[in-house]
């Protein structure tokens, strides 16, 4: 059964490319309207575009409080109210933990951990006026463990966790379902620009881990199928919860 998102508002950030462009496709297949917030106003204008009518664009930086609350507003005033929020927007670092600079290990935490703070925290009101609603969150399986070359990310997906389970439990008498997702390795930019320094690191191909680990990379529209799920009145007893796509990854030592 396919989930239903008839009529749903929702507001899903980093949305312009990737993961995000992927789910907001995908809820607008199902019959919602949704506002796609990004850092990047061109690229987001030609995703807009592509999407048609169903879609509206917000330039959003998720790490200024202020544009947060505003983006937040523009789509309820945009959408007559709120009632789904993806807080997908993130960035990742491919270094060694001990080589990575204050400054790159602040810009992931700001945008990673503190995006989504801001996120939860200004978009429950509006999801609370529209008579309760859903929040999911993009983690990763990276947040689950350590990871080589990605210390930082892993820090900031496995306090995204934290943050959903406690906010799961915080909003739950207000009708607010709070949940996140775990992907493992998709076909995204964001995963091929790890490939390089992954086989300079560690000397052996990228494709081939994946092939052992995952068998294939994942697919965006994967992902974007559980985020559906989340979103819809399918899960309307689900919250707190974070659901691993991963082929087995996570669950294999070998």
């Amino acid at each position: 059964m396919l989930s239903d998102l008839k009529d749903k508002r929702a507001l899903v950030t980093g949305a312009a490319q990737g993961l995000g462009r992927a789910v907001a496709e995908l809820f607008i297949e199902r019959g919602a309207r949704v506002v796609l917030s990004d850092i990047d106003g061109d690229l987001l204008d030609k995703t807009v575009a592509d999407l048609g009518d169903a879609a509206f664009g917000v330039v959003c930086n998720v790490t200024s409080e202020e544009q947060v609350v505003s983006s937040i507003q523009a789509a309820v005033d945009h959408l007559g109210g709120l009632d789904i929020v993806v807080n997908n927007a993130g960035i990742e670092i491919g270094k060694p933990l001990v080589q990575q600079t204050e400054e790159e290990f602040d810009r992931v935490m700001s945008i990673n951990v503190k995006g989504v703070f801001f996120g939860i925290k200004h978009a429950t009101p509006a999801l609370i006026a529209s008579g309760g609603g859903n929040i999911v969150n993009m983690s990763s399986v990276a947040g689950l463990g350590g990871v080589p070359l990605l210390g930082s990310y892993c820090a900031s997906k496995a306090a995204v966790l934290r943050m959903t389970e406690t906010a799961a439990v915080e909003l739950r008498d207000h009708g607010v379902r709070v949940n996140a997702v775990c992907p493992s390795f998709i076909n995204t930019k964001m995963v091929e620009r790890l490939v390089n320094p992954f086989e300079g690191a560690t000397g052996a191909k990228f494709d081939d881990v994946v092939a052992v680990k995952q068998q294939r990379l994942g697919t965006p529209e994967e992902v974007a199928e559980m985020v559906a799920f989340l979103a819809s009145d399918d899960a309307k007893f689900v919250t707190g919860s974070h659901y691993v796509l991963d082929s087995g990854l996570t669950g294999s030592l070998f």
